[in-house]
């Protein structure tokens, strides 16, 4: 009797429990500026530094979005964002965003930044030329 009393009192404790409805996805977030170097060597290796705004308090750094397409590279910012919480919208809160960058090929490297979508729908983007000397 005790144990069916204790099961009972337990299934009914779980039961009250409420659960925060929260999910949770990744958003890819707009480059605001570079820093980047002007020429590359072969065989280097090289920072580069992306600063973009983070929206909310909800949004957290997840690591760099990184496509390769022989020598043209498009980078953008990833972000986990937390939905359903209570969050602080920050306004003009820039943060860095490095990733480090090896030269493996000769001929001139071009990176992409993505900085957002124009009126139209269209991608938009920094863009460097980096020679390899």
């Amino acid at each position: 009797m005790k144990k069916l009393i204790l099961i009972l009192s337990l299934l009914f404790v779980l039961s009250s429990c409420e659960v925060d409805q929260e999910s949770i996805s990744i958003v890819t977030l707009p480059v605001e500026s570079v820093v980047i170097p002007t020429e590359f060597e072969l065989g280097g290796t090289y920072p580069i530094i992306m600063r973009y705004y983070r929206p909310s308090s909800c949004h957290a750094p997840y690591g760099i979005y990184y496509e390769k397409d022989l020598n043209i590279r498009t980078c953008a910012v990833n972000n986990i964002l937390r939905e359903g919480g209570s969050c602080n919208q920050l306004n003009e809160y820039l943060v860095e965003e490095t990733f480090n960058f090896t030269v493996t090929n000769t001929g001139n490297y071009v990176f992409k930044f993505w900085t957002g979508v124009d009126s139209e729908g269209n991608n938009t983007f920094l863009e460097y030329d980096i020679p390899v000397n």
